[in-house]
Order: structure tokens, then C-alpha cells, then sequence
């Protein structure tokens, strides 16, 4: 069973398509058709809608051994319907247009509007209204995050903070309009939080999004449903055995939501060519574009583990052949880009300057690192910036060899193998990778760099924001303790084959060499012998090529000027 609540009635599932999306479920099933489709594919932002999470003990328990109280995942996110299965809402508040209002009367001509809905019609900021729904979700999150993060710092609203020109534009980035144009709509999202104050001034009522539900006891109806489904003749074997039932189960197709990892090996041993559905950025098109209808889902969003990071010891390789010993910075391939923004920009902030080049913030909120690596895109954003870093990653692999070695699928004991391999050795070919059929990707471990080491990222794309890469191109460059020396070089490239790979002739070309412009001038003629690009619809194999080795050079100019600032 799923639980959630739906405009902030509590809603509850068993039999239900486990492919059905949000929109799908919001539209056909609900009527509430105020969320519009649009390409349905996670791109216009028409069939935005609003969610909050409600808090559970679990997380605050995690953000608490993280240290990471502060950059909890804020109160709402946005995230798009079209392509975001109804199972991921459990646990959560889902809010679409029509619940911003305050209208108790149910009659449009009482209603009080919400600051973003007033706005757009005081600024003219709709037109032909089909994206309108998708840009006032997405205001009103940026509007109702700002509010609450000030509502405790200020004395009263008419103190809290204004949102910036670029706060507005990075709210609606995910959302495209083609007839109003952008103008009056972030003239709308700067007029905002001037509504509010003035609201507040005049003592108007004001709805409170920020509702308080009955968390404990949407867990305790969950455990007596349980319970009640579970036959008086029937002896469990052991509590597991509850909680790996289908938590949706329609016409043969099942979805589970294991809370735990071993849970999870439990539930891969027994369905080993399952589907493994994290954030679903890119497996929500399977159902919307291709009409896949998926026999068994397994969905990762509950398992709290997996959305977790530390940093742990590692022993890495010198370029002397030497070894050293350093941290990691272990991510949970579980966590979603947003989730993960706080704790790059702690540990490599470079790393986070891309991310609001990637994707958009419905994207961010529900896309996971794992999902992006284990998808195998060669023009995925993370995979070579990691490779760059010299990450390795974890993999689970349940029941290995189950037919060989006659264990039983109800039998737990060791049928999970971990193994840790470079990411390197990841990738084997287009969309091919080490997974099998009954793996999964644990975590990404990443080791923390030196004083001596600098980390350059460039994407090339026709769009600045929230586009596919042309080609990536991500530098980590050692240089000797006077800075004169490149002592090593770690060159990711993305857009450039079937796979993310490492420029290692280009990269050897490198090593040894003096700090200046001529060696990288000189190392870029060396890369068309470790790639040969392909050719489509974003960029030619010509332009790819001189693009990225221009791009070197520039991370060669990058360097040299850092150096020169640090012996000032």
C-alpha cells in the first residue's frame, strides 16, 4: 500500500497500475485536471506540481549522524508529473494550482489567491494558459521556501527577504513558455513576496501550505493494512516477510518499496530482472514515450540508506607507484543532485558550480547520482566529471549464479556479492555496463582532493541551462609543490564515444610537462588518438573534437593563472 495526501486529503493505494505516473493518476483518476501535459517528457515544466515531504523520524535521524541539519531538502520541491510515478508520493503532500488558493467556499469569486497567482494575473503573465499551472507551482515554491526560511529570522513578513532577479529565474528555469514570453512572468515572481507583506499589512487571510499532517498515524494505518492482508493461517517466517509484499499489485505487475538494503537483496533475489526505479528522470520516458508497461517495479525511494553520504579512509595510487593514504567522500547513489548541491559545495565546489547547468530544478529534485550513472548515457553530466575525480563505485550483485549454486530464494544468508571497481572499468559499451540482472548500485566513493590538485569543468550545449551536453570536458590536474610541474592528469570526457571515458594518452601527454599553455597546446593534438567522436543532431565529430581541445587549453590557462595567484 502507498499513503499520501492529495491537496491535503489523504488518499490510499493497493490495486493500481504500477506505471501509472502522477499526471496520469491526477488527470484520469482524480479529475484534476488543472496539471496540464505538455511533452511528456519531463522538458515544458507544463504538468509541474508542488510536493512536500513529510517529515519522518528516519530522515531526521539521518540529516542528524550526517551533520547536515541545515541543508535538509527544503520543505516543498517541485518535480514533474509527466513523468514521476504515484508511487513516489508516498509519504508525501502533493499539491497541484488549484490548492494554492485560500477559497474554503469552493466559489472562484471569494477565493484569495496565492501571492504567485495573483501576481501572474496583475502582470499579465499568461496568455493561451496552458503552461500557466506548471510556472505558478513553480513560483509558489521558490515564493513559500523563501517565506519559511525567513519566517524565522524576521519579525514579521514585511522583513523577510525579497527574492532576487536570479532566485526567480532559477525557479522557473525548468519551465518553457511560447507565447507570453518571460518578462511579465518573472516580473510576477519579483512582485511576489510585495503581495504578501502587503496581505500581511491589511491582516488578509492567508493559507498555510505548511500544514502539519498525521504522520504517525498514516504509519500505523500502513502497519494494520498490513496486517489485515496477511491471513490468520498463514506463520510468517520472519518480519521481512511483511514488508516485501507489493506495495501496488494490478493484472500481474507489481511494485515494491523496501525500506531497508536487506530488504532490497531480498527482494532482488527473488526478482532479479525487476526494474530498479530510483528518481526516474529518465525511466519515466519508458512509460510516456515507448508504452513500456513494466511487470515488476522495484522502487528505491524509501530506502533511507541510500540517501546518505560520509566520508570514510581509502589508499589511492601515487604517480611515483607509491600509495597514500586519503579520504572519500562516500555518496549514497540514492541521492537525488539536490540532495548531494550542499555537500559538494562543502567538499568540491567546482563540482557544484555545474549543477544548475544540469537538467532543472524538477530534474534536481527527484534525479539521483546513481540512476544517472547506472543509465550509461554517454552525454550523462556526472559520469565524467567522477571519472575525472578518480571515483569508484559499489556494486550489489544478488543471487549470483542462483541456478548453479541451488540456493533458495527464501534463504537470505549470502546471496549478495559487493565488489568495488573503478569507475573506469564501469562502463563496457553503449548502455552497457558491470550490472547484471539482480545488481544495483550502492554508493559512489570519491576521494577528497589535495592542496596540489585543481579540478576544471567545462559542458558545451546549445542551451546554457537545462540542456543535453554537446560534450563535457572535466580536468583534474596534480602539479608539484612549487606549482612548475604537472605531476598528474585526469581527463573525463562525456559526448565524445558510446561511453564516458578517460583521455589517457592525452592525459600521459601531460604528466611531467611544465605548467604553461604550450603543453596543454601540445597535449590537445594527442586526443584525436583516444577518441574518435560520433556525430548527431547536437554537434558534428569535427566540431566535438576541436571544441573539447580547445576546452583543454583553456583549463591549461585556468591553471596557470591559479598558480600565478597563489605565488603573488
Amino acid at each position: 500500500m502507498i499513503s499520501f495526501y492529495l491537496n491535503g486529503k489523504y488518499h490510499e493505494l493497493t490495486q493500481l497500475n504500477p506505471n501509472t505516473t502522477v499526471l496520469e493518476y491526477l488527470r484520469l483518476h482524480e479529475g484534476q485536471t488543472d496539471t496540464k501535459e505538455g511533452c511528456g517528457s519531463g522538458d515544458c515544466g507544463a504538468c509541474t506540481v508542488m510536493v512536500q515531504r513529510l517529515p519522518s523520524t528516519s530522515q531526521q535521524t539521518l540529516n542528524a549522524e550526517n551533520g547536515n541539519e541545515k541543508n535538509a531538502t527544503p520543505p516543498f520541491h517541485t518535480i514533474n508529473s509527466c513523468i514521476t510515478l504515484v508511487s513516489l508520493m508516498d509519504g508525501h503532500h502533493l499539491m497541484t494550482a488549484s490548492y494554492l488558493a485560500d477559497n474554503p467556499e469552493h466559489h472562484p469569486e471569494r477565493a484569495l489567491l496565492h501571492p504567485a497567482q495573483q501576481a501572474m494575473v496583475e502582470c499579465h503573465g499568461s496568455q493561451c494558459g496552458f503552461c500557466t499551472p506548471g510556472f505558478v507551482m513553480s513560483l509558489a515554491c521558490v515564493y513559500e521556501n523563501n517565506r519559511m526560511q525567513t519566517s524565522s529570522e524576521a519579525a514579521s513578513q514585511s522583513d523577510a527577504k525579497q527574492l532576487s532577479y536570479d532566485e526567480v529565474v532559477a525557479s522557473i528555469s525548468g519551465n518553457l513558455c511560447r507565447c507570453t514570453g518571460y518578462r511579465p512572468i518573472i516580473e510576477a515572481g519579483l512582485l511576489m513576496s510585495d503581495i504578501g507583506q502587503q496581505r500581511e499589512a491589511e491582516h488578509s487571510a492567508v493559507k498555510d501550505l505548511t500544514i502539519s499532517l498525521a504522520t504517525d498515524a498514516m504509519c500505523s494505518i500502513k502497519e494494520s493494512a498490513i496486517s489485515e492482508n496477511v491471513p490468520d493461517n498463514v506463520e510468517l517466517k520472519n518480519e521481512e516477510s511483511k514488508a516485501i509484499a507489493p506495495a501496488l499489485n494490478d493484472a500481474g505487475r507489481q511494485l515494491y518499496m523496501p525500506k531497508t538494503l536487506d530488504e532490497l537483496n531480498q527482494v532482488l533475489a527473488t526478482h532479479p530482472k525487476a526494474t530498479i526505479w530510483a528518481g526516474g528522470t529518465d525511466l519515466g520516458l519508458s512509460v510516456t514515450q515507448h508504452l513500456i508497461d513494466h511487470e515488476v517495479i522495484i522502487q528505491l525511494s524509501g530506502i533511507e540508506a541510500l540517501k546518505s553520504w560520509s566520508l570514510s579512509d581509502a589508499t589511492s595510487d601515487t604517480s611515483t607507484g607509491g600509495q597514500t593514504q586519503s579520504q572519500s567522500l562516500v555518496l549514497g547513489a540514492g541521492m537525488s543532485y539536490q540532495q548531494m548541491l550542499p555537500v559538494l559545495e562543502q567538499y568540491f565546489p567546482s563540482f557544484a558550480q555545474v549543477f544548475e547547468r544540469i537538467a532543472s530544478p524538477q530534474i534536481r529534485n527527484m534525479g539521483t547520482i546513481g540512476g544517472n550513472i547506472a543509465n550509461a548515457s554517454p552525454i550523462g553530466d556526472l559520469p565524467p566529471i567522477l571519472l575525472a575525480l578518480d571515483a569508484s563505485i559499489h556494486l550489489r550483485h544478488c543471487a549470483p549464479n542462483r541456478a548453479e549454486s541451488g540456493n533458495d530464494l527464501d534463504n537470505s544468508d549470502s546471496i549478495c556479492i559487493d565488489e568495488i571497481i573503478p569507475l573506469s572499468e564501469f562502463f563496457l559499451d553503449y548502455k552497457k555496463t558491470k550490472l547484471q540482472a539482480g545488481s544495483y548500485v550502492v554508493a559512489i566513493h570519491v576521494p577528497l582532493m589535495h592542496d596540489n590538485q585543481h579540478l576544471f569543468i567545462h559542458k558545451i550545449s546549445k542551451r546554457y541551462e537545462d540542456d543535453i551536453s554537446a560534450c563535457l570536458l572535466a580536468a583534474r590536474l596534480d602539479v608539484s609543490a612549487d606549482g612548475a610541474i604537472i605531476e598528474n592528469a585526469k581527463l573525463g570526457l562525456g559526448g565524445m564515444a558510446a561511453i564516458p571515458l578517460l583521455a589517457t594518452k592525452c592525459q600521459q601527454a601531460l604528466i611531467g610537462q611544465v605548467v604553461d599553455v604550450a603543453s596543454f597546446e601540445q597535449a590537445a593534438q594527442i586526443l584525436s588518438k583516444d577518441v574518435t567522436p560520433m556525430t548527431d543532431v547536437r554537434a558534428s565529430r569535427e566540431y566535438r573534437m576541436h571544441v573539447v581541445q580547445r576546452l583543454l587549453v583553456k583549463c591549461g590557462k585556468q591553471l596557470v593563472a591559479e598558480m600565478q595567484t597563489e605565488s603573488a
